[in-house]
């Protein structure tokens, strides 16, 4: 490698690291505000939420390394032409080609590791991600007894603490309305103060009770041969220990949620494709036969011409034809709207199975095109780097939002276009790389022909050749 390239790689790799640490970071930010209520209060510890966080950063990736690729390389070729040093060696006789041939070559090795990842790493990330995320939905909120209100967290309780004592644990005025046996408030513990504590390991709760009361309802408990409804108990000292099992995290298999489409690879992906591609092939040829049942086909009764003529016949059909006809009719509109039901019904079902294909088939190709838009986001941010000679953190990053923009706009619209049928899905998911590749070419073409583009000179004299020529 010679020193050219060891120094415009040494001036990509620093601002490139530091771009897509920040785009990660705001990307994963971003996405992780979606299921923050879901995630505080339960007390699952810093390394169930790294966990979950290194894994979302994995699925992340892929999306930050675009505008990472065109925010550093219109930061490093940005800043060469601000030092002129862009300059310089175009002056020793080296073509701007050459020039951006080490960024090109690492992009493109990028790009290639890229689709890799995206192909057999990220949908393992997924699968560990979302079932993980999955049985944090489930876990139940750390206890939290708030003053005066009742609390339900524990199975088979509900529980109200008018007022808590420090941070011991103490409390007074302790309401608990014990479900446990069924009926309807069956079992009320009354207490005038208390004291709640964890053993085995936070296992357990226990809470123990002074100087309370135990109502029973003897109706709700079906207790047999009492003269008396209620049954007072007083008590001195009492200890109830409550299981905490339902708060800790327990993990799903992760077998159960391997069937989306987010935890396969390409392979996998085309398998499922063409089955649900087959299955509604299949459908659509079945119509017709399932459709036949619904039809009733009316046939000629000539049993009747072995013991009377014509005549006999003509006129039993004459003076049943009201009747029949009013019954023909009512028969039909039922057949009709049965039909109908049917038809809709069957339309849906296949609908569904050709747009759960389309979007298996969207996802395979995604995992191509987020690979090239890396290419392409570089053939867009060289050149335009060297045309503004501009670097830092200014104008580079306002270019690189808006082009990062437009790609995301016309990706959503493509992948949009291609799940609804209005496009093949290859059209759709290429549309937005193959609307940027020629403004990148375009801006190559520019910058290798030294254009002052974004320039005001350069406007008011193609404003003013195009007032000549309208002349």
């Amino acid at each position: 490698m010679k020193k050219l390239d060891k120094l415009i790689i040494r001036s990509f790799i620093g601002p490139f690291i530091l771009t897509f640490t920040v785009v990660e970071f705001i990307l994963l930010t971003q996405y992780m505000l979606k299921y923050l209520d879901e995630l505080v209060g339960k007390d699952l510890g810093a390394s169930v939420f790294g966990e979950l966080l290194f894994y979302f950063s994995l699925n992340m990736a892929p999306v930050a390394l675009p505008l990472a690729v065109l925010l550093s390389s219109l930061m490093t070729y940005g800043t060469l032409g601000e030092h002129h040093e862009l300059t310089a060696i175009k002056t020793s006789g080296i073509a701007l080609p050459r020039i951006l041939r080490p960024v090109f070559i690492f992009t493109a090795v990028l790009g290639f590791c890229a689709f890799f990842f995206n192909n057999n790493i990220v949908p393992k990330a997924n699968l560990k991600a979302y079932s993980l995320l999955w049985d944090i939905r489930q876990t139940k909120p750390t206890m939290n007894f708030k003053e005066g209100a009742f609390y339900n967290g524990l199975p088979g309780y509900s529980i109200k603490i008018n007022e808590k004592l420090g941070d011991n644990g103490s409390v007074r005025d302790v309401m608990i309305y014990d479900h446990t046996q069924g009926g309807n408030n069956s079992r009320v513990i009354l207490a005038d103060s208390g004291r709640m504590y964890t053993q085995h390991n936070d296992s357990y709760l226990v809470l123990e009770l002074f100087d309370g009361n135990i109502y029973v309802n003897q109706n709700d408990i079906s207790v047999q041969n009492s003269d008396e409804q209620f049954v007072r108990q007083r008590f001195n000292e009492s200890k109830i220990m409550f299981s905490l099992s339902s708060f800790d995290l327990s993990r799903t298999r992760e077998e159960y949620f391997s069937d989306n489409k987010m935890m396969k690879n390409i392979a996998e992906l085309n398998v499922v494709t063409d089955s649900l591609a087959t299955q509604a092939s299949t459908e659509k040829k079945k119509y017709v036969t399932n459709l036949d049942p619904f039809y009733m086909y009316m046939k000629t009764d000539t049993t009747r011409t072995k013991f009377g003529g014509r005549a006999d016949i003509k006129k039993e059909i004459a003076y049943k034809l009201p009747e029949v006809t009013t019954g023909t009719l009512v028969m039909a509109k039922n057949k009709a709207r049965n039909i109908r039901s049917f038809t809709t019904s069957y339309i849906e079902r296949v609908n569904s199975t050709i747009r759960e294909s389309k979007n298996f088939e969207i996802e395979i190709w995604k995992k191509y095109t987020q690979s090239a838009s890396i290419l392409i986001m570089f053939l867009i941010g060289a050149p335009l780097g060297a045309i503004i000679k501009k670097g830092g953190l200014g104008v580079p990053v306002i270019i690189s939002i808006i082009f990062f923009i437009v790609m995301y706009v016309l990706s959503i619209l493509g992948e949009k276009w291609a799940r609804e049928g209005l496009v093949p899905v290859p059209v759709g998911m290429w549309a937005s790389n193959a609307i940027l590749l020629p403004i990148g070419l375009f801006f190559l073409i520019q910058a290798r022909n030294d254009s002052n583009l974004l320039e005001l000179d350069f406007w008011r004299k193609f404003m003013a050749r195009l007032r000549r020529n309208k002349l």
